[in-house]
């Protein structure tokens, strides 16, 4: 089956989130929704915090989807109403699997509190399929050290295998339906293929440097993300003179309705009324902390 091409390349708007954190946001954004089945993706960073200066997402509910971090660099501090607590470092990853319904918070680590420092890192938005919307919910935590990494044929390129698979080596992560998340890593002078689902849908956000895609050697820049059209074959090149870095997104398609509304993701604005209504009643739960002193 033939090569996948660029059919749109999209260049992420910036927005506030949480407490106030500056995002890069390529979906949704004016005129592209989602890319089925990832609903959003958000870049955190880089930024430099002082001390007592960093921010993060205080307690907040999620319905009908998951949540995927990726941190880069720095560190933040997970916690929710299932009693999960999670301190995520550099490298690490986090797959939550909101389902049912759940409250978590995403606050930077102690250290970064206390001393700040350098932060960067990905919070990517899964869709459920209905049969999965009201799972119950669920928590992945792989640290850095437990995450497979592999090497193209001219070990030029460096994937950190999130989800799926790729240069014969795989994910360790589950997934609900059928999804890849990597991040790849490509020196000059670079080139592989790799084949993908053709049913799958596919896009790549570089988020350093530049990446060529295709037999067209398509340019993609820093904060800009391809889509592919139909295929079954992907081509990655090095742009000369500089590394680039990517995320790959690619996954089969729910196609059923969505109707979201901020921290919902359902088939139907009645099940979204549910769901705010399961949340303000406490049905969702909270996150029980300590208190110290």
């Amino acid at each position: 089956m033939r090569e996948r091409a660029v059919t749109r390349i999209v260049t992420a708007h910036q927005q506030r989130e949480g407490a106030g954190f500056m995002v890069r946001r390529p979906v949704p954004t004016t005129g592209l929704d989602h890319v089925d089945p990832f609903l959003m993706l958000d870049e955190v960073g880089p930024v430099t915090y002082g001390p007592g200066e960093a921010l993060g997402a205080p307690d907040h509910p999620h319905r009908g989807f998951e949540t995927i971090s990726y941190i880069i660099e720095g560190e933040k501090l997970h916690e929710d109403s299932a009693g999960a607590t999670q301190l995520i470092g550099a490298g690490d990853v986090q797959w939550m699997t909101a389902g049912a319904g759940i409250v978590h918070s995403e606050m930077p680590g102690p250290s970064m509190r206390r001393d700040g420092g350098r932060a960067h890192g990905f919070q990517i938005w899964v869709n459920l399929p209905a049969r999965s919307k009201l799972a119950a919910p669920g928590y992945q935590y792989l640290p850095k050290a437990e995450i497979p990494v592999a090497k193209s044929p001219d070990g030029l390129i460096e994937v950190t295998v999130i989800a799926g698979e790729v240069f014969g080596v795989r994910a360790v992560i589950g997934t609900h339906t059928p999804v890849w998340l990597q991040d790849w890593r490509v020196r000059p002078g670079a080139e592989a293929e790799i084949d993908i689902e053709p049913n799958f849908n596919v896009a790549a956000y570089v988020f350093d440097g530049q990446i060529s895609f295709s037999g067209d050697e398509v340019q993609v820049a820093r904060g800009q993300m391809a889509l592919f059209g139909a295929g079954r074959r992907l081509k990655v090149s090095g742009a000369k003179g500089k590394d680039g870095r990517f995320l790959l997104l690619a996954g089969e398609p729910i196609n059923e309705p969505i109707a979201r509304y901020g921290p919902f993701v359902m088939n139907t604005r009645d099940e979204l009324q549910a769901a705010f209504d399961d949340y303000q009643t406490g049905r969702m739960g909270k996150i029980e902390r300590v208190e110290s002193g």
